[in-house]
């Protein structure tokens, strides 16, 4: 193992990137499942070329969901959240309340007390709004009712991870014991629940007071460097703000967004900002792969794979389940469920949370993260598996049920508007 600063492993990440994302596309894997092979390739319990300290690697590599989150939430205008509020609410809202219902009770069927059971839950029922939003754009799958209800499933998880992280402290084991945040304050529970309502607060009451005018202010410069450092600050200084007060910086960045969604400044915004999250996010991808933990999956394989399965299998259920109560088309529920069949970034930072303010012990968090880490890694293979042998199924059964289009062959009306040069000569080709 080498270890030879930022350069060197800056080095190392994009050379992994450029030799396996190519191959991966030739194969038909996909780019994210090339990003996360090369990062399991490169990683700590692989070939060491990365180094051990897998911790500040995810730090960093998280920016790239940051970007990711803040663009999604600059696309959430009222209008299209009002528009949407039936699948977000009713198919996103009974995704996380029905499975976390049904991990906690596995949970407490494992004989774990009711608070770990209810966080293990919480957290297992997010999804990878980074993996499914890359994987369905580059199979163009946005546009169609997969797409659409997958983005609206994914977006109410993102807005769920607020009063997430403002309950988890709640669930401490330890009955009154203090919980010491990132930040270094000692706070206990109820505390560090308000000060996450205080922060979310304070971001969309300065979003609307100060970001907006000083964006006008910016944009008069008319100097285009400056319009993009200034969106880089607010991105990275929301960031730094939500990691102060122990919050996730995705989180911050993504409500920011939502309180810019209506600026006249939104496209520009996204403009700017779209060049650093492509490369960020296959940033990301790659330390997801590197985090897994070989070491620990070799020393308990069987329990980790079981727990993969479990995880992948509830969640399948009631996606599917969810798809037939509202109706989506036969194919597109299996596209759905397939694309939502895992855990999500935010886990990784949940768990983190957890773990810190001593709600979960490292007994229970550590093989879980690897367990959301390989389900991640599992996805683009499911939605391979979708692509090449379920959805086939589905244009067989269309071609054999669907009737052929009857043809008539008498005379059709046409109508030309316009008789200029263009239209005569439309008009001298049909009548020939």
């Amino acid at each position: 193992m080498h270890d030879g600063g930022f350069m060197y492993m800056a080095f190392i990440f994009l050379l992994a990137a450029v030799v396996s994302v190519p191959i991966a596309q030739r194969l038909g894997l996909g780019s994210v499942l090339g990003y996360l092979l090369a990062g399991a390739a490169i990683g700590p319990f692989a070939l060491g070329l990365v180094g051990t300290d897998v911790e500040n690697i995810m730090h960093f590599a998280e920016f790239g969901v940051v970007m990711m989150l803040f663009l999604v939430g600059l696309e959430l205008q009222p209008s299209l959240l009002w528009n949407m509020r039936l699948p977000i609410l009713g198919l996103g809202g009974l995704q996380v309340v029905v499975t976390s219902s049904v991990f906690c009770l596995i949970g407490l069927l494992m004989g774990f007390e009711w608070q770990t059971a209810l966080a293990v839950g919480l957290i297992l029922s997010l999804s990878s709004t980074a993996i499914v939003l890359q994987s369905m754009n580059e199979k163009g799958l946005m546009p169609t009712e997969a797409g659409q209800s997958s983005f609206a499933v994914l977006l109410f998880q993102d807005i769920a991870v607020i009063p997430m992280l403002a309950l988890l402290p709640l669930l401490a084991l330890t009955s009154g014991q203090d919980i010491i945040a990132s930040h270094g304050a000692g706070l206990s529970g109820w505390q560090q629940g308000l000060l996450v309502l205080g922060v979310v607060a304070g971001i969309i009451i300065g979003g609307r007071l100060l970001i907006r005018p000083l964006f006008r202010i910016i944009a008069s410069t008319k100097l285009r460097e400056i319009f993009t450092a200034t969106a880089l600050l607010l991105v990275i200084g929301i960031a730094l703000l939500m990691e102060a007060a122990g919050l996730s910086a995705a989180l911050g960045t993504f409500l920011a967004g939502v309180v810019l969604a209506d600026s006249e400044y939104r496209h520009e915004l996204e403009a700017e900002i779209e060049p650093f999250k492509g490369l960020l996010l296959g940033l990301f991808f790659i330390s997801v792969g590197a985090s897994i933990d070989f070491e620990l999956l070799m020393s308990m394989p069987e329990v980790i794979l079981g727990l993969v399965a479990i995880l992948i299998a509830v969640k399948f259920v009631v996606l599917i389940t969810l798809a037939k109560v509202f109706k989506l088309q036969s194919e597109q529920q299996w596209t759905f469920t397939f694309a939502l069949a895992q855990g999500g970034e935010f886990c990784f930072v949940l768990f983190s949370f957890t773990s810190q303010n001593n709600i979960l012990p490292a007994s229970v968090s550590a093989p879980l993260v690897v367990v959301v880490a390989l389900s991640m890694a599992f996805t683009p293979l499911l939605m391979i598996i979708n692509e090449r042998w379920v959805q086939p199924l589905f244009n067989r059964q269309l071609t054999n049920e669907q009737p052929a289009d009857v043809i008539d062959d008498g005379e059709t009306q046409i109508i030309i508007v316009g008789f200029g040069r263009f239209g005569q000569i439309v008009d001298r080709s049909l009548t020939l």
